[in-house]
């Protein structure tokens, strides 16, 4: 494989800020600023070009199967509100499910990343009729987060002994027409349901840890996410009979690499290789850069722009779902175990039919309207035949 080329530190720095000002931004002193008082809008259109270059790279290897992976998109008439019985599925790698999982990943409103280290995915159908209502994935969680450490009350050594019981679902939602449905809720319910917490232990019974090399209990204790633009309208507010299942925990810095995966990562990544050395170390991790993050950070000080720049401005929602009733004080080393609450998919789902899907089918009707062909990525091979007659 040929070595690709490595620009020059001038050449670099300016496709960087003319990359960042194509996408919508304003750099000024080695800043990012965002538009005036920016809507969901705004932060949509500051997403775009990276949607485009992750449907450039992730595109190919799905694009020959939209025909086939389409007809799990309900039309709207298909979807009879009294008849949906949504149905929980682990995703394998290699199969069928984990291409729609991919092809449903490149239609969402940020660039959905494949997760890191430790991965479970989740595939959730609508038994009535087999068509597909959402997804969620969960990977391991970010070491550093501020406010879900002190939320948590964790030090330094509890942390580092029981992080590993966290999840972080990296995507999750609904897809169309269950998503007008407040389906994206229904999803975020099962993501705290008894079925979830049996995927991890049958997939990590047994098995160690990857930085301290520990076995440990196979216990998924608290699930995580970020909203994708700004606040969110999708966990607030899950309450049912008193139980708050989602917990806001406040809002990222607002940092990130999404704004630099539009085409200008991969003169990054080269520059880096060739001038810098890793310094984000652990034996576990390899030899070379531990994340996108650590190697933007190296390129932008080694070109003489300010690591600010990792700071896109975009500030998101923290949520978390503690999994039992003593979940906290098990993640402090105060208990053994987390007490877990008993809620299975099908009483999850129930309980959201009742509270949320009955009354917005009678009030947002539109639904119905909806045909899979909106879903389309690329243009139909049937119709550019047809066309072309």
């Amino acid at each position: 494989m040929p070595l690709m080329n490595v620009p020059s530190a001038e050449l670099l720095r300016s496709a960087i800020i003319r990359s960042l000002r194509k996408q919508g931004y304003r750099v000024h002193d080695g800043i990012i600023h965002l538009p005036k008082d920016p809507t969901k809008d705004d932060f949509r259109a500051l997403n775009e070009l990276a949607l485009h270059k992750k449907l450039e790279v992730s595109g190919p290897g799905v694009r020959s199967y939209e025909d086939q992976l389409i007809q799990y998109i309900a039309d709207g008439h298909q979807v009879i509100t009294n008849e949906i019985r949504p149905k929980l599925v682990v995703v394998r790698p290699g199969s069928e499910n984990e291409l729609l999982f991919r092809y449903a990943c490149l239609h969402w409103s940020i660039p959905v990343s494949a997760g890191y280290g430790r991965r479970l995915r989740f595939l959730v159908f609508d038994e009535s009729n087999g068509k597909l209502m959402g997804l969620f994935g969960l990977g391991d969680p970010v070491y550093s987060m501020r406010a879900r450490d002190n939320w948590i009350g964790w030090d330094k050594e509890n942390k580092a002994q029981h992080l590993y019981h966290i999840m972080d679902a990296y995507v999750l939602g609904a897809v169309p027409p269950y998503s007008f449905l407040l389906g994206g809720k229904l999803i975020a319910l099962l993501v705290c349901s008894n079925e979830v917490r049996d995927a991890f232990r049958e997939k990590y019974n047994g098995k160690k840890s990857l930085i301290r090399q520990e076995t440990r209990p196979p216990y998924l204790t608290l699930v995580t996410t970020t909203s994708a633009l700004g606040r969110s309208s999708i966990y607030n507010r899950i309450r049912i009979n008193g139980q708050q299942y989602w917990t806001s925990l406040g809002f990222t810095q607002g940092s990130g690499e999404f704004h630099f995966s539009n085409g200008v990562y991969g003169d990054i990544r080269a520059y880096v290789e060739k001038y810098c050395e890793p310094t984000a170390k652990h034996i576990a991790w390899g030899t070379g850069f531990r994340n996108k993050r650590e190697v933007i950070r190296k390129c932008l000080s080694q070109i003489g722009l300010s690591a600010d720049l990792i700071y896109h401005g975009i500030r998101r929602e923290i949520f978390a779902a503690p999994l039992g009733r003593d979940a906290i004080r098990f993640l402090k080393g105060e208990v053994k175990r987390p007490c877990f609450y008993n809620w299975t998919a099908s009483e999850l789902s129930e309980a959201f039919k009742n509270r949320w899907l009955i009354g917005r089918a009678e009030r947002k009707p539109d639904y119905r309207e909806y045909t899979r062909e909106q879903y389309r990525l690329w243009p139909s091979k049937k119709k550019i035949n047809k066309g072309g007659n």
